[in-house]
C-alpha cells in the first residue's frame, strides 16, 4: 500500500480528518509533498486546490523538506516584556541568519511563534521535544550550540509548582486541585466528589447557570446562559458541544494547566453542560503549542471512555489544530473542525443555531467549563456571592511578564489591578517602576499608571476603554517601547488574520507601515488623523474581533506619544 494513504487511512470520515491527516504526515516526513497533497484530496473529496489551501492558511504546514534542526522562539508580549528581542537578536547574530529564515546549508531555521503558554517563565523557545525557558541574550550561544539546558514536554510541568504563600487570599473554585492530586487518577476524582451530578435534570443545570450569572471566560464576557438556553431550546436531534482549548492570547496560560493538571474538571464541566443542552457529541480543540496537554488529555479521555455510567451519554474527542490564533474565534474554530481553512464566518447565524456541520453547538473556552462543576454542586447564588455586580464568581488572572512572581491568581472579580501586581508580583524584574500594564491578551490595552486602581470587572475595564479578555496581565517596566508595541500589535494582526475581510487583511498590513513611519519620522498631524480613519474602519467594518479590537492596543499605546506632540515635546520610540 502507497506509504501516504497508509498514514492518513485512520483519519478518513472523521470529525476534521483532512486538518489531523496533513498533521499525521508532517509528523512522519517533516513536510508536505504534492504526492501527499493529491492523497489528501483523493481521500478527502477535496480538490487539489482546497487541499492546497489548508496547507498554507495553517504555520504548522510546510510544502518543503524540513531542516535538521528548527528553533521556534516566542516574541508575544509575556515574553517581550522580560527581554525576548535582546534574546532574538543575539540567536540572529550567533546563527548568521534572520528570524523565520533558514541558514545556507538548509541545516537551522529559526522561527517565531505568538505564545508557548510559558508565559509566566519567559522569555521561551521550543526545540523538538524541549522546551526551554527564562532564556536571555546570553543564551543565544548555548541554544545554537545544542548545550542549552531544558525541559522535556513530560517534565516542563515542574515548572508550575507554587509555593504555598502564593496562595495567600486566593479563592480558588476552579484551581483547588491545582498541585495536589494525581491529574490521571480518575477514582480519586470521583472519590472527592466529581461527576455525582451527571444525571441532574437538563433544566435543573440551566437554572443554575442562569443564577450563577457566569460569563464566558474566552474573551467577550457574553453570559453562558443565554447561549446554554439558545443551544437547548433548538429542536433538532443532532447537537454538539466544543470546546475551545485554543489559547493563544499572550499572558494566558490557565487553560493549559487546568488540562495538564486536573482534565477530569474540564470533562465534567463537559458532561453538565452537554446533558443540559441535549448535545451528545463533544470536542476539545486544543492548540499544537500545547503538547504536553495533549498528553494528558488523551490519557484522561481514555480512562474516561473506560468507565462507561460516566461517558455512556457523551462522546468525546480530541482535537488538535495547526497553528493558527484566529482559530480561537468561535467560528473560524469550528471551520477548522471541520477539516477546513480556519476562515471567519458571518454571524448570524451565531452558532448556537447553526454551528459544527451546520448544526447547534455550544461552544466555551477551559475555563468557562471548568466552572460549571462547582455552580452545580453548591448552586448558582452561592457562585454569584463572588465577585462585584454583574461580574460574578472567580477569575484565574494570569500574572507574567516583567515581574519577579508570576503565574495563577483566583479572585473574585472586583480587585483592583495595582493591588493585585503589588499583592502577588513582588515588583518588576528588572527592578525598575511599572510602565505598563496590558490586559486581556494581544488585543487588550495598555494600561499606564493612572489607570492602575481600576477594579477588574468587566464593566470596570470597559468604562476606561479596556478589557478582562481571558484574563491575561502583562506587566512591562518603564523601559517599554510602546510606539513598538503599536506596531507589533499591527503585525501581529497582519499575520494571523483569516484574510476574509479587506479591513483586518489590508488595515493591518497599512497600519504596520504607518507606525514604521512614525517610529521612523515622528508623529505628524497627518498620521494621527490617517491612524484614527484606519483604526475606525476596522473597529466598525472587520468581521471580527481580531481585526475589529486590534486598534484597542494600537491606540492605547500611541496615547503617550500623541499626547507628547499636540503639547509640542514629541517624542520618537518610548
Amino acid at each position: 500500500m502507497d506509504a501516504t494513504l497508509t498514514i492518513i487511512e485512520p483519519f478518513v470520515g472523521q470529525m476534521g480528518g483532512s486538518i489531523s491527516a496533513l498533521r499525521a504526515i508532517m509528523a512522519e516526513c517533516g513536510w508536505v509533498d504534492d504526492h501527499a497533497i493529491d492523497t489528501v484530496a483523493e481521500q478527502f473529496n477535496l480538490s487539489r486546490a482546497e487541499v492546497k489551501g489548508i496547507v498554507s492558511f495553517y504555520s504548522d504546514f510546510r510544502v518543503e523538506p524540513p531542516p535538521a534542526r528548527l528553533i521556534q522562539v516566542c516574541q508575544a508580549e509575556a515574553c517581550q516584556a522580560r527581554g525576548a528581542q535582546r534574546l532574538i537578536t543575539a540567536l540572529e547574530l550567533e546563527a548568521g541568519i534572520t528570524l523565520d529564515a533558514r541558514d545556507p546549508t538548509g541545516t537551522l531555521e529559526l522561527k517565531s511563534v505568538h505564545c508557548l503558554g510559558l508565559c509566566a517563565h519567559g522569555p521561551a523557545a521550543w526545540e523538538g521535544d524541549t522546551l526551554y525557558v527564562g532564556l536571555s541574550d546570553t543564551d543565544a550561544g548555548a541554544l545554537i550550540g545544542s548545550t542549552c539546558e531544558g525541559y522535556s514536554i513530560q517534565d516542563v510541568g515542574k515548572l508550575d509548582v507554587e509555593p504555598p504563600e502564593w496562595l495567600t487570599d486566593q479563592e480558588r473554585l476552579i484551581f483547588r486541585r491545582m498541585g495536589n492530586a494525581d491529574p490521571l487518577d480518575l477514582e480519586a476524582y470521583c472519590e472527592a466528589g466529581g461527576f455525582q451530578y451527571a444525571d441532574l435534570p437538563s433544566e435543573t443545570i440551566l437554572r443554575e447557570i442562569r443564577e450563577s450569572g457566569l460569563r464566558g471566560r474566552g474573551g467577550a464576557g457574553f453570559p453562558a446562559s443565554i447561549k446554554w438556553d439558545t443551544v437547548a431550546a433548538e429542536p433538532s436531534q443532532t447537537k454538539y458541544l466544543v470546546c475551545n482549548a485554543d489559547e493563544g492570547d499572550s499572558g494566558t496560560f490557565a487553560d493549559r494547566l487546568i488540562m495538564e493538571q486536573d482534565p477530569y474538571l474540564l470533562l465534567e464541566g463537559m458532561a453538565l453542560a452537554a446533558r443540559a443542552v441535549g448535545a451528545s457529541e463533544g470536542y476539545i480543540y486544543l492548540r499544537s503549542e500545547y503538547p504536553r496537554a495533549a498528553l494528558i488529555l488523551r490519557e484522561a479521555i481514555s480512562r474516561w471512555r473506560a468507565c462507561p455510567e460516566l461517558s455512556q451519554a457523551l462522546s468525546i474527542e480530541l482535537f488538535i489544530g495547526a497553528g493558527a490564533y484566529i482559530c480561537g474565534e468561535e467560528t473560524s474554530l469550528l471551520e477548522s473542525l471541520e477539516g477546513k481553512r480556519g476562515l471567519i464566518r458571518a454571524k448570524p447565524p451565531l452558532p448556537a443555531k447553526e454551528g459544527l456541520m451546520g448544526q447547534p453547538t455550544l461552544v466555551h473556552n477551559v475555563l468557562t467549563l471548568c466552572s460549571v462543576p462547582w455552580i452545580v454542586r453548591q448552586g448558582g447564588a452561592s457562585y454569584a456571592s463572588f465577585g462585584e455586580g454583574a461580574s460574578t464568581g472567580t477569575m484565574p488572572f494570569q500574572l507574567s511578564g516583567n515581574v519577579r512572581h508570576g503565574g495563577i491568581i483566583e479572585i473574585p472579580f472586583g480587585l483592583p489591578l495595582r493591588a493585585l501586581i503589588e499583592r502577588y508580583g513582588g515588583g518588576t524584574l528588572s527592578g525598575r517602576p511599572i510602565g505598563a500594564i496590558q490586559v486581556g491578551g494581544p488585543l487588550g490595552a495598555y494600561l499606564l499608571p493612572e489607570a492602575f486602581d481600576t477594579p477588574l470587572t468587566y464593566e470596570a475595564m470597559q468604562a476606561i476603554g479596556a478589557g478582562i479578555g481571558h484574563g491575561g496581565i502583562v506587566v512591562f517596566d518603564d523601559q517599554v517601547d510602546l510606539v513598538e508595541r503599536a506596531r507589533a500589535a499591527f503585525e501581529f494582526c497582519a499575520i494571523e488574520s483569516c484574510g476574509k475581510c479587506t479591513p483586518c487583511r489590508l488595515g493591518a498590513t497599512r497600519g504596520e507601515e504607518l507606525l514604521q513611519a512614525i517610529q521612523r519620522d515622528g508623529v505628524s498631524e497627518d498620521r494621527i488623523r490617517l491612524l484614527d480613519d484606519l483604526c475606525d474602519v476596522m473597529e466598525r467594518a472587520s468581521l471580527c474581533q481580531l481585526g475589529g479590537m486590534t486598534p484597542i492596543p494600537v491606540r492605547s499605546a500611541l496615547r503617550p506619544a500623541i499626547a507628547a506632540f499636540e503639547s509640542g515635546n514629541e517624542v520618537q520610540g518610548r
